[in-house]
């Protein structure tokens, strides 16, 4: 046999035993592993919708929620089977903690308070974020504070804290002032007249952000957000869709390609505000980079201590997140504060009191705001109700056992906020009734003291920390709004909680304003 033939049959058989190589490799991820898991949890008396290949549990999943958002709804506050409907099935099925599959990713769904209580409390790295560079929504948060781990979150979360501390808070009230005065021109001349709150909130919470956080007005920033609401919308198109790594790599759907497009647009447009801040230090405009969030973020870039310092990729990533959550998180929570007012007049009527008890006939200060007692029950009954994020996820970062489970690394834990927020054997018969009064007491009592029942925006270590400033910029905005006007539903306006990243309404929230 000469050299050739040799070679010839090498290269075949190191070719064979790579392809087998591969094979075996992807039947373990996509087959057996799953299989084992699925096993291991029902010995354990976990149940669940059957792992199906590759796709896991995708395909039932995006048929319950077709399903659910075909059908109208009536007005009510029972939103869970509309809005996360696969989840509300299953729990119905297989109870309250049950074993489902995103792809062949094992996800645990824990309802249970005590257990969630010890997920999210911890603080030693056990269960981190869930990361995955090739999703969606990493186009939208990348490795900025929501996502990050170990150090480098440590390092992120100082910077964001002392941007949303209370002082700083206090200092940004003039700007949410006058954007809000802003909107209440434009709503001149429209009294008894219909309009779409929910994107004149879109646009209200954007200009906020943009003057708060990164010292522009709304337009410098329309650019961003735009590209952000494009990449949520492709987020939610390809939530339950199964990729396959090997094939993703070489081929990539429209959707994909767009998304990249859109990461690149949004990195071009922070990068051109930086530089802006730059510029002004280099020719003597400015003697710093700024006090705002984003000059917190340059001066972090510039930082001489390589361990305090931030890379390009880190301001990106910290500005997508603070433009995105932002506004998105405080536009859901105003939304649904002014529909279940336009509903519920009676407590509106309150609210419109206490307002002009506190404030008169100026504008809402910073003293006065602490003071909304009846405005704090009435936002903390809207978050119960329509919570700005339907669940989170946390992953186990190693083997583990939680209560009396036992759970393998790298599988998931999926905690669904909402489900527990309208869990009657947490807040009794009266669930799906709009009750701020539940809230009289504080947040302990109206929970029993089963903190973990109400965690719209998480709890422990890892809780939102733009949290005081959504409600903060909510009770302005509120007080600033009831003061001027009473505010009735629409008869065009059809109720469709629709999740999109946050909570939206599906076709907008139609209000008629009548003069006060």
């Amino acid at each position: 046999m000469d050299s050739t033939a040799k070679l010839f049959i090498f290269v075949a058989s190191s070719l064979s035993l790579f392809l087998l190589a591969t094979l075996l490799k992807f039947v373990e991820k996509y087959w057996w592993t799953p299989l084992k898991i699925q096993k291991a949890l029902s010995l354990q008396g976990i149940k669940g919708p059957p792992y199906q290949f590759i796709h896991g549990n995708n395909k039932a999943s995006s048929l319950f929620r077709h399903q659910a958002l075909s059908k109208p709804m009536a007005l009510t506050h029972d939103i869970v089977p509309r809005v996360i409907p696969q989840i509300h099935a299953w729990i119905n099925t297989y109870g309250k903690n049950y074993l489902t599959w995103e792809g062949n990713r094992a996800q645990l769904v824990i309802s249970d308070t005590e257990i969630i209580k010890e997920i999210l409390k911890n603080n030693d790295g056990a269960f981190p974020k869930r990361k995955d560079d090739s999703a969606f929504i990493y186009k939208i948060i990348g490795d900025g504070l929501v996502s990050s781990e170990g150090v480098k979150w440590a390092r992120q979360r100082k910077l964001a804290n002392h941007a949303f501390h209370g002082e700083s808070l206090k200092n940004m009230n003039p700007a949410v002032i006058a954007s809000v005065e802003t909107m209440l021109e434009k709503w001149k001349g429209r009294q008894d007249k219909e309009i779409e709150v929910f994107e004149e909130f879109r646009l209200l919470t954007s200009e906020v952000i943009s003057r708060t956080a990164f010292g522009s007005n709304y337009l410098e920033g329309k650019k961003i957000f735009d590209m952000l609401t494009k990449l949520s919308i492709l987020v939610t198109r390809n939530y339950f869709k199964a990729r396959i790594p090997v094939i993703s790599k070489v081929w990539k759907s429209a959707d994909e390609i767009e998304s990249e497009q859109l990461a690149k647009g949004i990195h071009d447009c922070v990068m051109g505000m930086v530089n802006r801040r730059e510029e002004k230090v280099v020719t003597g405009e400015s003697d710093d980079f700024g006090d705002d969030f984003l000059g917190l973020l340059v001066n972090a870039y510039h930082d001489s201590d390589e361990k305090n310092r931030l890379s390009v990729e880190d301001v990106v990533d910290e500005c997508k997140t603070f433009y995105f959550a932002g506004q998105e998180t405080t536009n859901s929570l105003l939304a649904w504060t002014v529909l279940v007012l336009a509903i519920h007049t009676d407590w509106q009527d309150k609210a419109r009191k206490e307002v002009v008890e506190v404030f008169g006939d100026q504008n809402p200060h910073h003293q006065g705001i602490s003071k909304l007692k009846t405005m704090n029950m009435i936002i903390n009954e809207t978050l119960r109700l329509y919570a700005p994020v339907a669940a989170m996820i946390r992953k186990v970062g190693k083997g583990i056992r939680l209560g009396k489970l036992v759970l393998p690394a790298d599988m998931e834990i999926l905690i669904p906020i909402l489900t527990l927020h309208h869990e009657p054997q947490l807040w009794g018969d009266d669930v799906h009734v709009f009750n701020p009064e539940r809230f009289s007491q504080g947040i302990a009592n109206a929970t029993k003291h089963n903190s973990a029942a109400f965690i719209p925006f998480s709890m422990g270590p890892r809780s939102c920390v733009g949290m005081s400033f959504a409600t903060t910029e909510t009770k302005i905005a509120l007080s600033m709004i009831l003061r001027r006007y009473t505010i009735t539903l629409s008869p065009a306006y059809v109720h469709a909680p629709f999740p999109v990243i946050t909570l939206q309404p599906q076709h907008g929230i139609q209000v008629m304003l009548h003069s006060v």
